[in-house]
């Protein structure tokens, strides 16, 4: 211990004393404790000579482990150092194998990339040999020129097995001269071929033919009824989702008035009292209005008769009782109203209504024209249903039956307005197909059945087509025949509610193309 280094005997001194190595830190000629670490050394000091020949026991033994812990890493390292000399000794003979391979791959790879390509020519032998099969003449010819090609490549493959020294050039040329040969062989045999067999190949080329002409007209036909079912589908299908959207919206509309009906009926024998006199002034109001406007219409009608007096009947020629009744307008009445008083429609002209209903652009303008021009019809039809004999009941121009549902309806609910886009002007378009029933004739006895069609631009109607069972189709346009056509709208006639009564349009249109042959035709037709 005396010959020991002082840093290593201060360390072994350190770890007999049961220091670990973060309690001390050596220094160039002093070692730093860390606090109270340095109190072990006083006891030393004052340690009896057991204690002292125990520590230098402790010192001792951990000198020996130090020791052989030296000499194990030092044999582990030698072990190490021998398995590495070995291994490098076997990394030289791969390394010595590999340039030896890289050598032999680089000398004789034309000769094996040459034998590759010369076998696939074997392919085209085959080829040959199964085209000189099927002649029916010169058969022994083109078999012997078969034969010479394979004999010419089994010749060149012996050449590059047996001959080291032969060149990638030769052999890419023995190649292409091979293949150029069977390649001229293989020219005449087809050649052959096609002069055997161009009658029996032109035949066999027109059927084929023929087979695929009516193959692609029957998928043709087949795409096009695939594509016709679609959008029948999707039509359909857009029909039915309108329709139950309008059911649902009509059962959230019968819900709410169900509702607010229980509410009304909840406060009182008083509220309900307002409520009927309420009802009773607007509708004594309406009526009041409607007949002011009836008689006017009349007046101005009968100032074109040859006898006024006998154009009107006395109930028109009554003056209108009027009173003074409250009323409470929505903000588009009111501004419809002042469309009105502004343009003054009711001294318009029939042809001026229709003019600028085919030509303005001024979307309420369009509308209040639409509206006055509907009104004139309703109260020209009622003035001339007063006035017609009896004789006249069964030429309306509407089904008695869907007049009847109208009447006996009620006035139609207020459609909710949607909004409209600034720019776009379009409408729906509808199209509805109807039967009636004639009455039964005196020759025959018994009742005729036909059908009456209806295409509606918006909610009023645009074309009518009545089909009748023993007399000319009937077809009239809107802004030609407007006398003669359907006056309600398509909320009054209650059609989009009736169960099977809406087509598509591909329907109507190809019934309209069948029986419309234009204005002159309609002309003739109403003469008669």
């Amino acid at each position: 211990m005396a010959g020991l280094e002082p840093r290593t005997f201060a360390q072994a001194l350190f770890k007999a004393l049961g220091l670990n190595e973060d309690d001390f830190q050596f220094g160039v000629s002093k070692v730093f404790f860390r606090p109270g670490k340095f109190a072990e050394f006083d006891t030393i000091m004052k340690s009896d000579p057991d204690t002292l020949a125990q520590l230098v026991g402790k010192v001792m033994e951990w000198l020996v482990k130090q020791r052989w812990k030296k000499l194990a890493w030092s044999t582990v390292s030698c072990l190490k150092f021998a398995s590495k000399i070995r291994q490098r000794a076997g990394a030289a003979i791969v390394v010595q194998k590999t340039i030896l391979m890289f050598l032999a791959r680089r000398q004789h790879k034309p000769r094996y990339l040459g034998m590759k390509q010369m076998g696939q020519l074997q392919t085209q032998i085959d080829i040959l040999k199964e085209a000189a099969g099927t002649l029916q003449k010169n058969k022994e010819k083109f078999e012997k020129l078969v034969d010479d090609a394979a004999a010419s490549l089994r010749a060149g493959l012996d050449t590059i097995k047996n001959k080291e020294s032969v060149s990638r050039d030769e052999i890419n040329k023995m190649t292409q001269e091979l293949a150029a040969q069977m390649n001229k062989d293989l020219g005449a045999i087809k050649k052959e071929q096609e002069k055997q067999k161009l009658a029996a190949e032109a035949d066999r080329l027109k059927k084929l033919a023929e087979e695929m002409e009516k193959q692609r007209l029957a998928k043709e036909a087949e795409e096009a009824a695939r594509k016709k079912q679609e959008e029948d589908a999707q039509e359909m299908l857009a029909m039915e989702l309108l329709a139950k959207k309008e059911a649902e919206e009509e059962d959230k509309r019968l819900e709410a008035e169900r509702i607010r009906a229980e509410k009304e009926a909840a406060d009182g024998k008083l509220q309900k009292k307002r409520d009927v006199e309420s009802q009773r002034e607007e509708q004594e109001r309406q009526a009041l209005e409607q007949e002011r406007r009836d008689q006017e219409l009349a007046m101005r009608l009968a100032k074109d008769q040859a006898n006024p007096d006998d154009a009107l009947t006395a109930d028109a020629k009554k003056p209108v009782a009027r009173k003074h009744i409250k009323r409470s307008q929505t903000f588009a009445n009111k501004k419809q109203e002042t469309i009105h008083n502004k343009l003054d429609l009711a001294k318009w002209k029939y042809a001026d209504l229709r003019d600028t209903i085919n030509t303005s652009c001024d979307i309420d303008l369009l509308e209040a024209c639409r509206e006055e021009f509907h009104r004139r019809l309703k109260v020209y039809h009622a003035w001339k249903m007063k006035n017609t004999n009896k004789q006249d009941e069964g030429k309306g121009r509407a089904p008695p039956a869907l007049h009847t549902a109208a009447s006996s309806r009620g006035a139609a609910p207020v459609a909710p307005k949607k909004k409209v886009k600034a720019k776009s002007n379009e409408r729906p378009q509808r199209y509805f197909r109807i039967p009636f029933i004639r009455p039964a004739d005196k020759e025959s006895g018994f009742k005729k059945k036909g059908w009456w069609f209806a295409h509606f631009d918006g909610q009023w109607i645009a074309r009518q087509m009545e089909l009748h069972p023993d007399k000319e189709t009937v077809c009239l346009v809107a802004g030609r025949d407007d006398m003669e056509m359907c006056e309600l709208s398509l909320e009054e006639t209650g059609l989009s509610r009736k169960r099977g009564a809406e087509i598509l349009e591909r329907e109507f249109e190809d019934e309209w193309k069948r029986h419309y042959h234009g204005p002159e035709y309609v002309r003739a037709t109403a003469k008669k």
